[in-house]
């Protein structure tokens, strides 16, 4: 690596190098290459005057991408596409003359950029479902362990540990179905012609329409595809960056959620992240475990949840069948989104894989606020037992703001049920407070509502994408 010129961050720290390879030169030049062929094959299977010796020799050299030469081309043309063309002729030299025959510069670069965007969601699928496995085996680990439930980022009624993980999964799963679901309209740009018309191709088989459609199909079918663009001008609708680009955003924003709780609960020392035995969480404070996974996972959400908006104006302003303001820009933008996420992901799988449950911890802030919570429970039991409604409620309210005094001004523990026993009037309860303060008993269907969301919604998807499971994370740094 030259230390001396800027390293693209996402390459160099955080996306994985199969998610590099993706988006790479050589992956795309050799699609160039296989659009080439698998164009001149149809053409020729449908009667055009090539070869089979010059399909051969562009086979030959379908991988084999001399990068010097194209790079030449283009200093000197200006154009990317045809100085890929002069390169691939100069070692398929028989089939020169029929490379890229009747296509145009988006035969190759949409067609290409579709395969490889529908790969890269094939990448981010497998790890998402990595992710709901680690998560699913984490919530029925944890579905009946007590935990305060929070709204307003203030203590609320009891929930689980995994009960919130469900939360967390819910999210996934929305980001799932529409994942799977921008995957299942994918389409190629197809063989299109310069302006979307196939005028090209209809002059190339002297009119016959049936002919430029039967080239249409053999040439997607040969990508592996069987779905086109009914219509396109000279590309495809830049709608579609858009659409993939939110599916991407969604699931950022279900990992920033994800990776700001984790760091709340870090800072309550309820839950950690991973912390390897030689990290360092400061440069001056030897003693901090700073949660830096979830804080990366926040700062790349937040970088992929923006790119969507730059794919909307981008589809909004292509002029008529086309405009090339968008080509700078979609070089970065795609795959930028991609390697970002795929960040967040691989961080994702990490922590999920290593969360550590601090149980002491946890219980220990219940205890603090179950006394509030169960003061009606006291209340109607005493009622049972012969006691005046209206008069014991005034009283644990008078009690419940002394012993909130004692916590905020005086910084000492809860002492609601020590002020309670001591009275009189709660003597019916007096015995059997401990049993009323389980706090199990305030966590209503959470353990099972984990044990039917898992059985309903997420077993499905894993049974589904089984085969994709089992792949480890990819954290370089």
């Amino acid at each position: 690596m030259d230390n001396s010129v800027y390293s693209n961050p996402l390459t160099a720290r955080y996306a994985s190098v199969q998610m590099s390879e993706n988006f790479s030169d050589k992956k795309r030049f050799t699609l160039w290459r296989k659009l080439w062929i698998a164009l001149a094959e149809s053409e020729m299977e449908l009667g055009l005057n090539i070869t089979s010796e010059q399909i051969s020799e562009m086979k030959r050299f379908a991988e084999d991408i001399n990068f010097s030469q194209a790079e030449k081309y283009e200093k000197e043309m200006r154009h990317d596409v045809m100085a890929h063309i002069h390169a691939f002729g100069e070692q398929a030299t028989s089939a020169m003359p029929i490379i890229h025959l009747g296509a145009t510069s988006c035969f190759v670069d949409c067609n290409s950029e579709l395969i490889i965007l529908n790969d890269a969601l094939d990448i981010i699928k497998r790890k998402l479902v990595s992710v709901i496995n680690n998560l699913k085996n984490f919530a029925l680990k944890y579905k009946a362990l007590p935990t305060l439930g929070f709204t307003h980022l203030q203590p609320a009624q009891l929930t689980t540990v995994g009960k919130r993980a469900t939360l967390w999964l819910q999210d996934l799963t929305m980001d799932y179905e529409n994942l799977k679901y921008i995957q299942s309209t994918l389409k190629l740009r197809g063989v299109k012609g310069t302006t979307g018309t196939q005028a090209s191709f209809l002059e190339l088989f002297n009119g016959d329409e049936q002919k430029v459609k039967e080239l249409e199909n053999l040439v997607v079918k040969k990508l592996g595809f069987d779905k086109v663009f009914g219509v396109t001008g000279q590309t495809y609708p830049r709608k579609l960056d858009y659409n993939i680009l939110s599916v991407l955003s969604q699931i950022a924003q279900s990992a920033y959620k994800f990776s700001n709780d984790v760091r709340i609960l870090q800072n309550m020392k309820e839950v950690e992240e991973p912390f390897e035995k030689s990290q360092v969480g400061s440069s001056a404070m030897a003693y901090k475990r700073n949660p830096m996974r979830s804080e990366r996972m926040s700062a790349l959400a937040r970088f992929v949840v923006s790119l969507p908006v730059n794919s909307a104006i981008t589809a909004g302003t292509q002029w008529f069948e086309r405009t090339l303001d968008d080509s700078a820009n979609r070089r970065i933008v795609n795959a930028q989104a991609f390697l970002a996420l795929d960040g967040i992901l691989n961080l994702y799988m990490n922590i999920t894989e290593n969360l550590v449950v601090y149980e002491k911890v946890i219980e220990k802030h219940v205890a603090a606020e179950l006394p509030f919570m169960a003061t009606e429970n006291i209340m109607m039991e005493c009622v049972k037992a012969g006691g005046n409604r209206q008069k014991l409620h005034e009283k644990i309210r008078v009690l419940s703001m002394q012993a909130a005094k004692t916590v905020k001004e005086e910084g000492k523990d809860n002492n609601l049920i020590e002020l309670i026993k001591a009275d009189k009037d709660f003597t019916p309860v007096h015995d059997s407070l401990n049993e009323i303060l389980d706090a199990k008993k305030f966590i209503g269907r959470a353990p099972s509502q984990v044990t039917e969301f898992i059985q309903n919604e997420v077993a499905p998807i894993l049974k589904e994408n089984a085969a994709l499971l089992g792949g480890k994370s990819d954290v370089k740094i």
